[in-house]
C-alpha cells in the first residue's frame, strides 16, 4: 500500500481519476506554502469578525453569561482541542497530498462521500456569505464617510466585495499566501489599537458588564467551549485541504505548533475583544460596534478597511477552498468554475438575516447544529486512519471510480447519524457528544457488524 507521496506515480492517478486535476495529490514540487506562510495563514483566519461576534455572544442584552476569566479559559481549552485535532487530521493530506474530499473516500466510499462532503461545504458557504456581509457593512461605512453620506447601500457593497473575492479566489493558494500575510500583520496592529481604546475609555462599562460578572461554571461555560470548537469544526475536518499545500519535512509536533500558536494569538485575542466591544457598546455586530468605539471618521475608515481585509483573508482560507473542492468533486467542474459557483451560492445565503442583533443566538445554534454532524465525521476519519488502517492507505485506489472504494460504507454512515442523533439530545454539547458516540459506534460497527469485504458490496474493507 502507498504510505508516502513518493510511493506512487502521479501519472497513474491521472489515468484512473474521474475528478478535476485540482483534486490530484500535490507533489513535493507543487507545494509552495512555507511554515511562516502557514502561521500567517492561521493568524489571518483567526482574526475575523465572525470570531469577534462569537466573543460578543458572551454578552446577552448587556449582561455577561461568563466573566472574563471563564471566557478566556473556555477559549484556551477550545484552542488546545482544535490544535490537537488539526495535527491529527492533517497528517494524511500532508503525507499524500490529497484534499479532504478524497480523504473522505477512505472512510465513506465514493458514493458515501456525497453526504459527508456536503456537511462541510454547506456551512462554509453560509459562513462565506456571513463574513462577506460583515465586510460589506464595513465597506459601506467607508463609502458613507468618503462620500459625506451621499452613498449608503450595504447590499451594493456586499455584492461588490463578493465579486472581488470571486476574482481573487481564482488564483487559489498563490493569492492566499500574500493576502494572509498582509491581513494578519495589519489587522493585529489594528486590534491592539482597539484594545487600548477599550481599556482606557470604556473600562467602567466593561468592568460592570463583564469583568465583575459572577458567570456560570455550568452548561453556559461548557456550551461556549462547544461553540468555539464548532466554529472550527468545519476547518479542522478538512485539514487536508491546507496541509497538502505545506512544504514537506515537518514533524507532527512542529505542525501542531503551527496551529496552536497562531490560533491562540489570533482567535483568543479576537474573542476577548469581541466580548469587550459588546460589553462597552451593547452591540454584537463588530462592524457596527467599532465605529461607536472609535469616534473618529478618519481612523474609522482605516479600521473598516482592516475589517474588509480580514473578511477576505478568512474567506480565502476557511470558506472558499473547501466548498470549491466539494463542488468540483460532485459536479466535475473545473476549479475556476467551481470557485465562481461557490461565490454565487454565498450571495444567496441571505447573510443579512443571520447577522442581525436578534440573530446572535441563532448563529450560535447554527454552529452547534452543523458541528453535531461534523464531530462524528472527524471521529470516523481519525478512528479509521489511526486505529483501523494504522496510517496505511492506498492513495491510487481512492481515485479509481470503479475501485474498492467505489460504493459506500454503511458503518460510517450509520455511525455518523448515531453520533449526530446523540448530539441533538444535548445540542449545547453537540460536538463532543457526536465525536465520542460516533467514534465508538464506528469502531464497533466495523469490527463486528460489517467486518469483511468491500464498499461496493455495502460492507467495509477489501481484504
Amino acid at each position: 500500500m502507498a504510505t508516502t507521496n513518493e510511493s506512487y506515480d502521479t501519472n497513474e492517478i491521472k489515468h484512473v481519476a474521474g475528478v478535476d486535476e485540482s483534486l490530484y495529490p500535490k507533489t513535493d514540487k507543487e507545494r509552495t506554502v512555507k511554515a511562516k506562510d502557514y502561521v500567517f495563514m492561521w493568524i489571518g483566519d483567526g482574526v475575523n469578525l465572525g470570531n469577534m461576534t462569537l466573543g460578543a455572544s458572551v454578552i446577552v442584552a448587556g449582561v455577561a453569561t461568563l466573566n472574563i476569566f471563564q471566557t478566556i479559559l473556555a477559549a484556551i481549552i477550545a484552542i488546545a482541542i482544535i490544535s490537537a485535532v488539526f495535527a491529527l487530521n492533517d497528517r494524511l493530506g500532508y503525507k499524500e497530498g490529497i484534499p479532504y474530499v478524497v480523504q473522505l473516500r477512505m472512510s465513506f466510499g465514493i458514493k458515501g462521500t456525497v453526504i459527508s462532503s456536503l456537511l462541510r461545504g454547506i456551512p462554509a458557504i453560509v459562513w462565506y456569505g456571513i463574513q462577506s456581509w460583515i465586510g460589506g457593512t464595513a465597506l459601506n461605512e467607508i463609502a458613507v464617510i468618503v462620500t459625506g453620506g451621499s452613498f449608503d447601500n450595504v447590499f451594493v457593497c456586499f455584492v461588490a466585495l463578493q465579486v472581488f473575492q470571486i476574482v481573487l479566489s481564482l488564483y487559489g493558494f498563490h493569492a492566499i499566501k500574500w493576502v494572509e500575510t498582509v491581513a494578519s500583520v495589519v489587522f493585529m496592529a489594528a486590534l491592539v489599537y482597539v484594545f487600548g481604546i477599550l481599556l482606557t475609555s470604556y473600562s467602567t462599562e466593561i468592568s460592570q458588564n463583564w469583568v465583575q460578572a459572577k458567570g456560570s461554571w455550568g452548561l453556559p461555560f461548557f456550551g461556549l467551549i462547544m461553540v468555539f470548537l464548532g466554529n472550527y469544526a468545519g476547518i479542522f475536518v478538512s485539514a487536508a485541504d491546507y496541509s497538502r499545500e505545506l512544504k514537506t519535512g515537518l514533524s507532527d509536533g512542529k505542525r501542531g505548533a503551527l496551529y496552536f500558536l497562531p490560533i491562540t494569538l489570533s482567535y483568543g485575542f479576537v474573542l476577548v475583544i469581541g466580548a469587550m466591544l459588546a460589553a462597552a457598546t451593547g452591540v454584537t455586530n463588530p462592524a457596527h460596534a467599532l465605529p461607536i468605539v472609535i469616534d473618529n471618521p478618519y481612523i474609522s475608515v482605516f479600521v473598516s478597511a482592516f475589517i474588509v481585509i480580514a473578511v477576505i483573508a478568512t474567506n480565502m482560507v476557511a470558506n472558499i477552498i473547501p466548498p470549491t473542492y466539494v463542488i468540483s468533486l460532485l459536479t466535475k467542474l473545473k476549479y475556476k468554475a467551481a470557485v465562481t459557483v461557490t461565490g454565487l451560492l454565498a450571495l444567496g445565503a441571505f447573510p443579512w438575516l443571520l447577522i442581525q442583533e436578534s440573530s446572535s443566538k441563532g448563529l450560535n445554534m447554527f454552529i452547534l447544529i452543523y458541528s453535531a454532524f461534523l464531530g462524528p465525521v472527524i471521529a470516523i476519519l481519525l478512528i479509521d486512519y489511526y486505529i483501523l488502517r494504522k496510517q496505511k492507505v492506498n492513495t491510487v485506489e481512492l481515485y479509481k471510480e470503479d475501485g474498492p472504494f467505489a460504493g459506500f460504507n454503511p458503518a460510517s454512515l450509520i455511525a455518523m447519524f448515531i453520533g449526530a442523533g446523540a448530539a441533538f439530545v444535548k445540542v449545547e454539547l453537540a460536538w463532543i457528544i457526536g465525536v465520542v458516540v460516533a467514534g465508538i459506534a464506528y469502531y464497533l460497527l466495523t469490527k463486528f457488524a460489517f467486518k469483511g469485504s468491500s464498499f461496493k458490496k455495502g460492507t467495509i474493507f477489501e481484504n
